[in-house]
């Protein structure tokens, strides 16, 4: 009975090993994507609300303290920074996003 059951643990386990797939990065900036219903963004409330639309999308929206961004206007397009609860203690602790006046296409930035 205990060779069978410590058969079928170890089984499980290999198993469970088998499933993870370590080829596939893991990412804390989410994919370029453009928001699915992009409207141009000629305001601040609306780059803010593309934003929180992109975000919200994400598997890790949660993540996002959207309350807190700030938004920088920057010719053609605005910047906005929104904190990150797993980034606190840590800098930079905010992402950065782009969005395209014109499109309202929000796509992430990489922070250093």
């Amino acid at each position: 009975m205990r060779k069978s059951l410590s058969f079928v643990l170890v089984s499980a386990a290999i198993v469970g090993l088998n499933s993870c797939d370590p080829a596939q990065p893991v990412s804390s900036i989410p994919s370029r994507q453009p928001a699915s219903t992009a409207a141009a963004a000629s305001t601040e409330a609306q780059a803010r609300a593309a934003v929180v639309r992109f975000v919200m999308q994400q598997p890790n929206a949660a993540l996002y303290q959207l309350d807190s961004a700030r938004v920088l206007e920057v010719d053609d397009h605005w910047q906005i920074l929104v904190p990150r609860t797993d980034w606190a203690g840590r800098m930079p602790n905010k992402a950065a996003f782009d969005v395209d006046k014109q499109t309202g296409a929000v796509s992430p930035l990489a922070v250093k």
